[in-house]
């Protein structure tokens, strides 16, 4: 009898699968079925690596901590002591609590597919009996104003953020007027690009997947509205970050700036991408980012990322509109997100605000007498 039960259970876990392969098809669910953002299928990707994987860029090899650990294990043999030991092994490495989080979150994605009644129905979850680690709070909120991007659009429109020009012999290769004329114009785009991002807060992806039937000018050229309608994520174009379309009012220097591009003499149909490559094709967010960060040094600004533009646009709209109409603009999914731009800067309307509620003039304290 107890042979017989032996058998029974040893032919049962002749079908179990390992974690790699539950892995591989719930990243194929995740894709096919649910539709999951090209980034954070990357992201995935890359968390579930296999040790000793070559990375695309430089000579350094992943360490697939994952599938080191769980890869060959049975899916439905996994414990919860197991991963809360790996979790506090990453910590000791010096993992931050962010990275830490991504692995585990990812586990926990994999495991909760597995108990599908449709897949292997796994009567629990090991990963949900672990512990999310704290993360430090994000710093406060720095980003550029006004005078500051215009200096970092003027280095662009005269080309300063460009990278040395190739020389020979030491001497410096003289451009064709071509193609003098054809990087001007990619300089001037790059100050538009940037004039555009900081006043609308649109992300990078959204920007360079941008076609001019979505661009409305008002009539009097004092602001546009832009319907955000699509977003490339990791090199593909598809419906932006939540799969919402969104309405963006954008005000009267943006819309100059988009009306300055739409004077160029080709790529200004309804179809065609409104910052584009000198061959009408969608530039690379990467690309754009680099030449970026090149214009901020060649502006002498502190360093701050390409995003920090949108960071702007959410912060000083705090300043004086209702808080829901900003996450509406930036098109966040939760209010909460939003509520990150209400304390960004020090805001000198609201010393000014509290100096009069308290008495308070340029001579001292007014006491009553």
């Amino acid at each position: 009898m107890e042979g017989e039960r032996e058998a029974a259970a040893a032919a049962r876990r002749a079908g179990v699968p390992t974690v790699r392969r539950v892995a591989r098809e719930w990243l194929a669910w995740k894709r096919d079925v649910k539709g999951g953002a090209p980034s954070t299928l990357r992201e995935n990707e890359i968390l579930l690596r296999e040790p000793g994987t070559a990375y695309k860029r430089g000579s350094g090899e992943s360490k697939g901590r994952i599938m080191a650990r769980f890869g060959d294990r049975p899916i439905d043999a996994v414990t919860t002591r197991e991963v809360s030991t790996f979790l506090r092994e990453l910590d000791r490495t010096g993992m931050s609590a962010r990275n830490v989080n991504e692995h585990r979150a990812v586990l926990h994605s994999i495991f909760a597919y597995a108990m599908k009644p449709d897949t292997y129905a796994l009567p629990s979850n090991p990963i949900a009996g672990t512990d999310k680690r704290y993360p430090p709070p994000p710093p406060p909120l720095d980003h550029y104003e006004v005078a500051e991007l215009e200096s970092l659009a003027r280095v662009c429109e005269r080309g300063e953020h460009r990278t040395a020009p190739p020389s020979y012999r030491g001497r410096p290769n003289r451009l064709g007027d071509e193609e003098e004329a054809a990087r001007a114009a990619e300089d001037r785009q790059d100050a538009e690009l940037f004039r555009v991002a900081f006043y609308s807060g649109m992300r990078v992806g959204e920007l360079v997947a941008l076609r001019w039937r979505y661009v409305h000018f008002l009539p009097d050229l004092s602001g546009a509205v832009i319907n955000v309608e699509r977003a490339v994520s990791a090199g593909v174009e598809k419906e932006p970050k939540g799969r919402r379309g969104r309405q963006v009012p954008i005000p009267r220097p943006a819309a100059e700036a988009l009306a300055r591009l739409g004077q160029r003499d080709h790529f200004t149909e309804a179809e065609d991408y409104v910052f584009c490559n000198r061959l009408g094709r969608r530039l690379d967010p990467s690309a754009v980012r680099r030449r970026y960060k090149r214009a901020a040094e060649a502006a002498g600004l502190r360093p701050l990322k390409l995003h920090g533009l949108r960071h702007a646009t959410g912060s000083v709209l705090a300043r004086s509109l209702p808080l829901v109409t900003v996450r509406d603009v930036l098109g966040h999914a939760e209010l909460r997100t939003t509520n990150r731009y209400l304390h960004s800067k020090i805001d000198a309307a609201a010393i000014v605000a509290v100096n009069a509620a308290f008495g308070v003039t340029d001579e001292g304290v007014a006491v009553d007498a």
